[in-house]
């Protein structure tokens, strides 16, 4: 074998490889593992005045963590093609869903973004972010070749992200609106728009973002305990100096598993919105960075998967990758900007750790998705992965990559 020949081989996707991405499952397991833990310690004394051991949130929380493993199985499974197809008809579902929730939603703290269903209760803004991503994939496939003009290839998806986060802003649920629209920009900028267009959105996006903020009271009061939360320690700044308290306590390597004081009815949400606080308090600075370098390494390995497929051809996989991994990890980086005071609060929970079940059976499919992709691109025979066109479709779009792949 020449050196040019070894070169080329050595430069192919590893194709022949079975199973699935073992350091993916690695982060995936360590994740639920850590999410499951702490949510059992910042639980465990939750609606008990007298703080006797409550069990129930660890035990939900479990069920959650199962069934959702049981959906990645399934997802993963399932050919990649079918997510291709299915892109549009899930989107119609996810913003049908957001317009029932607007008359029929349950209204907590002042938002109402839970849908009761035979006394469960589902969030369906978790649905609509997987739901974009899958039919952003499906459109940077279908116009690779119209992206660059701004009309037909900006415009359009400006359009759906319009309707589905105009619904989500009237729950109100700001903080899905900034992960779902900053994880299609991201995946719009790979998919090769123009840096002049890139620019233009970002101009725009943020004055509407900012508009959004200076137009609500709320939001603007939210902005102020963000700047200087100790000004209303009690009141509009009780969140955040609570959070940033308990993180303080824990400095470098916490006062160990289970000893939080702040979760003890001085943190609110210690098991969801703020459960990296709890972490920061128990764990430490040395949790933190564990958080951190977990989701580093999915959105690492996320990246790599979606460049493996895009090296054989397979262009609606790579999106689909980039855009759960954007997705996954950008919310996971707010809340953790949340937690440590570099981000005004937000309503966003840690995927995977956070307690709440319509967000681990959201995530745990995104990751069925991201494992899906994955094992397509360690199948051994990579021919005839193109669907045929069907009868009947224009013969312009010959060379388009719109046909699903496997």
């Amino acid at each position: 074998m020449t050196s040019a020949s070894l070169q080329a081989t050595r430069s192919q996707p590893n194709m022949n490889s079975v199973g699935d991405d073992s350091v993916l499952l690695g982060v995936f397991i360590c994740l639920l593992m850590l999410g499951l833990v702490m949510v059992f310690s910042s639980t465990i004394a939750m609606g008990s005045q007298d703080l006797n051991t409550n069990t129930s949130h660890f035990w939900r929380q479990l069920v959650h963590m199962i069934l959702g493993v049981g959906l990645t199985a399934m997802v993963a499974s399932m050919p990649v093609w079918v997510w291709q197809k299915l892109s549009l008809p899930l989107l119609i579902f996810a913003i049908l869903l957001l317009i029932v929730l607007l008359f029929v939603g349950l209204k907590v703290n002042g938002s109402t973004r839970w849908l009761s269903i035979g006394g469960i209760r589902l969030q369906p803004a978790e649905f609509a972010k997987v739901a974009i991503v899958l039919y952003a994939a499906s459109y940077l496939t279908r116009k690779q070749r119209e992206i660059k003009k701004f009309s037909k290839g900006i415009v359009n998806m400006g359009v759906v992200l319009a309707i589905v986060g105009g619904l989500l802003l009237m729950q109100p649920d700001f903080g899905s609106f900034v992960v779902m629209t900053v994880t299609v920009g991201l995946m719009m900028f790979l998919g090769g728009i123009r840096i002049s267009h890139t620019i233009l959105c970002l101009g725009v996006v943020a004055s509407t973002m900012a508009l959004m903020v200076v137009m609500s009271p709320y939001r603007i009061k939210r902005f102020l305990a963000f700047l200087d939360p100790w000004s209303d320690p009690y009141g509009s700044g009780f969140q955040l100096t609570q959070a940033l308290i308990a993180v303080g306590r824990g400095e470098i390597f916490g006062v160990g598993l289970g000893a939080s004081i702040q979760k003890l009815y001085y943190l609110p949400h210690a098991n969801n919105d703020f459960i990296l606080a709890v972490i920061g308090e128990e764990l430490g600075l040395v949790g933190i960075i564990l958080v951190l370098g977990l989701y580093a390494t999915l959105l690492h390995r996320a990246l790599v998967i979606s460049r493996t497929a895009e090296l054989v051809g397979r262009v609606y996989a790579s999106r689909l990758a980039q855009g759960i991994g954007f997705l996954l990890v950008f919310q996971a980086l707010i809340n953790i900007g949340v937690n440590l005071g570099a981000l005004p609060t937000k309503g966003l929970n840690l995927p995977f750790i956070s307690y709440g079940g319509s967000s681990m059976l959201v995530c745990c499919i995104a990751m069925g998705l991201l494992f899906g992709v994955d094992r397509q691109n360690r199948k051994r025979d990579i021919s005839g992965t193109v669907r045929k066109r069907p009868a009947g479709r224009s013969r312009k779009r010959k060379g388009s990559i719109e046909g699903a792949l496997v």
